[in-house]
C-alpha cells in the first residue's frame, strides 16, 4: 500500500473513530516492528504492514485502550485484504471499506465464532431498520451470550429474524431475545432490576448496559433505525445515519478539562452524560462549561432575567452599572439603576421571572453534577442554553443568549460558538450529534474539540 493511500485511509476511516486523535508525524520503522505499538505520551505507532519503513504517530490526550487497539488491528487487517484485490473503482473500494469497518468492529469485541454471529445479526437488524410492522417502526433488543452453548438442534437466528412475529418479541429497553455465540436461540430475558454497576451509556439504555458484562453483547435497533452495541457495561458502537461511531467516552470527558486543570471530573462526567442523554432523546440542546477566569466576560451575553444564582446576578448588576456609567452611556444610567434597584429575590418577582423562580425551586441550590440525571437531561432540553460554571454552579438554564452581529449558522450554532470563547460549548443537534467547541486564546479562532455520534 502506498504511503499516500495509507494517509488517506487514516484520515477518512481511523481518526474519526477515535475521539480527539490526530496524526502528529511519522517515524522510521523496520520489519521487526509490529504494525501497531504503543508509543510515548499516549500515542500509538501504526503502519499498514510489517515491511513498511515508517510508522505514523497517532496521539490524543487519553491513553488508547486495549479495545481500541484491537479495533485498529482489525481495521488494518481488513483494509490490507482490500488493498491486495487491486480494485480501481473508487466507489466499489469505498463500499468495501465501509463493510470492512463493520466487520472490524464486530471482530474487535469478540472471538471469531461470536464475531461471525455478530456480523450476521447486525446485517439482519439493518434489514429491519428499513421495514415497518403494521405501519410502525420496529424496535428490537438482542443479547449474544458468549458464555453459553446451546444444543445442536436449537433454532438459529437466521431461521426466525425475517419472520413478522419476531418484531413483537422485544422492545430493546426491558425485554430481549438471547442467543449463544453461534447464533442459536437461548430464550427470553426480561431485565427489570439489576445491581447498579457503573456504566457509560445513554440514560434510557442504562439497564442493558449494566447487564452486558464482558461475556454478553447487547444489540438494540432503535425506532430511528439506529443500531447500538453494548459490552463491558458501556455503549461501545452505534450505527447512525448509516455511519459507524466508536464511543471514546473517557477521552471526551478528559477533553472537557481542556481550558484548565481546575476542572472536576464529576462535573465533566455530568456534562458529558447529559449531552449523551440529550443526543439519544433527540431533543437537541446547548451546554456551556465556563472557564474559571472568563465567567464575567460570558455574562455580557446572558440576560439578568435568566440568571439562577444570586452571585452572578450581583456580578451582572455591577458590570451593567459600570457600563452605564461610562460617558457615552449616561443616558441609560437611570433605567439600569432602576432595573437593578431591587435585591435578587425581589428582582425575580418584580420582573416576573417565572421560569427562573421555578427552576431555582426545582434545582434547590444544588450544583449541576449533584442533580438527578433525569432532571439534568430535562433542564438541558429546555430551549436555550444550559450554562454551568467551573465549580458546577448552574448559571442559567434555557438562556436566550445575546449574539453578536455577524454570527454565522443557525441560532443554536451561533449561540454555541459565541459562548465557546468563554469555556467549552457543546451543541447537541436534534439528530443526535454532539459537537464540542472552544476558542483559541491566542487567535480567538473557533476550533472543534471533539465530535460524538
Amino acid at each position: 500500500m502506498k504511503k499516500e493511500e495509507f494517509y488517506k485511509i487514516v484520515e477518512k476511516l481511523i481518526l474519526p473513530l477515535f475521539t480527539g486523535s490526530f496524526v502528529s508525524g511519522e517515524e522510521v520503522s523496520s520489519s521487526r516492528d509490529n504494525e501497531i505499538a504503543y508509543g510515548k505520551q499516549n500515542s500509538l505507532l501504526i503502519k499498514p504492514n510489517k515491511a513498511e519503513e515508517y510508522r505514523l504517530v497517532l496521539k490524543r490526550g487519553q491513553p488508547f485502550k486495549n479495545l481500541e487497539v484491537n479495533l485498529l488491528k482489525s481495521i488494518l487487517k481488513e483494509i490490507n485484504d482490500i488493498s491486495e484485490l487491486s480494485i480501481e473503482d473508487e466507489n466499489y473500494i469505498s463500499n468495501l471499506q465501509s463493510y470492512a469497518l463493520e466487520k472490524a468492529i464486530c471482530s474487535s469485541i469478540s472471538d471469531e465464532k461470536t464475531s461471525s454471529t455478530l456480523i450476521g445479526i447486525v446485517n439482519e437488524l439493518a434489514k429491519w431498520a428499513s421495514r415497518t410492522y403494521e405501519g410502525k417502526k420496529v424496535t428490537l433488543g438482542l443479547i449474544i451470550n458468549e458464555a453459553v452453548s446451546s444444543e445442536a438442534e436449537a433454532l438459529h437466528y437466521s431461521n426466525i429474524f425475517n419472520k413478522d412475529f419476531f418484531a413483537l418479541l422485544s422492545d430493546g429497553k426491558q425485554s430481549f431475545v438471547e442467543f449463544d455465540k453461534e447464533g442459536k436461540l437461548i430464550g427470553y430475558v426480561q431485565i427489570s432490576k439489576i445491581r447498579a454497576y457503573p456504566t457509560i451509556s445513554p440514560h434510557e439504555y442504562e439497564v442493558i448496559a449494566r447487564y452486558c458484562n464482558d461475556r454478553r453483547i447487547g444489540l438494540i435497533l432503535t425506532e430511528n433505525g439506529e443500531v447500538l452495541i453494548f459490552k463491558n457495561r458501556q455503549l461501545l458502537f452505534s450505527k447512525r445515519r448509516g455511519i459507524w461511531n466508536v464511543y471514546s467516552h473517557e477521552e471526551a470527558i478528559q477533553l472537557l478539562s481542556y481550558r484548565g486543570g481546575y476542572s472536576s471530573k464529576d462535573i465533566r462526567k455530568a456534562i458529558y452524560y447529559t449531552a449523551l442523554d440529550c443526543a439519544y432523546e433527540y431533543s437537541g440542546g446547548i451546554i456551556v462549561y465556563l472557564s474559571k477566569d472568563l465567567v464575567e466576560n460570558a455574562l455580557a451575553h446572558i440576560d439578568a432575567h435568566d440568571l439562577l444564582d444570586e452571585k452572578y446576578y450581583e456580578i451582572k448588576k455591577r458590570l451593567e452599572l459600570e457600563n452605564a456609567s461610562k460617558l457615552y452611556n449616561l443616558q441609560n444610567l437611570s433605567s439600569v439603576e432602576e432595573l437593578y434597584s431591587a435585591p435578587y429575590d425581589q428582582f425575580l418577582i418584580e420582573q416576573k421571572c417565572y421560569k427562573s423562580q421555578c427552576l431555582r425551586k426545582i434545582i434547590d441550590g444544588k450544583p449541576f453534577h449533584e442533580l438527578n440525571r433525569q432532571l439534568r437531561k430535562e433542564l438541558a432540553g429546555i430551549d436555550g442554553a444550559t450554562i454551568v460554571d467551573f465549580d458546577g454552579t448552574i448559571v442559567a438554564v434555557g438562556a436566550i443568549l445575546k449574539i453578536e452581529a455577524g454570527s454565522e449558522g443557525g441560532g443554536r450554532l451561533a449561540a454555541t460558538t459565541t459562548l465557546a470563547r468563554y469555556g467549552i460549548s457543546l451543541k447537541i443537534s436534534q439528530d443526535g450529534i454532539i459537537q464540542a467547541f472552544y476558542a483559541d486564546r491566542k487567535t480567538g479562532k473557533l476550533k472543534n474539540l471533539f465530535n460524538v455520534g
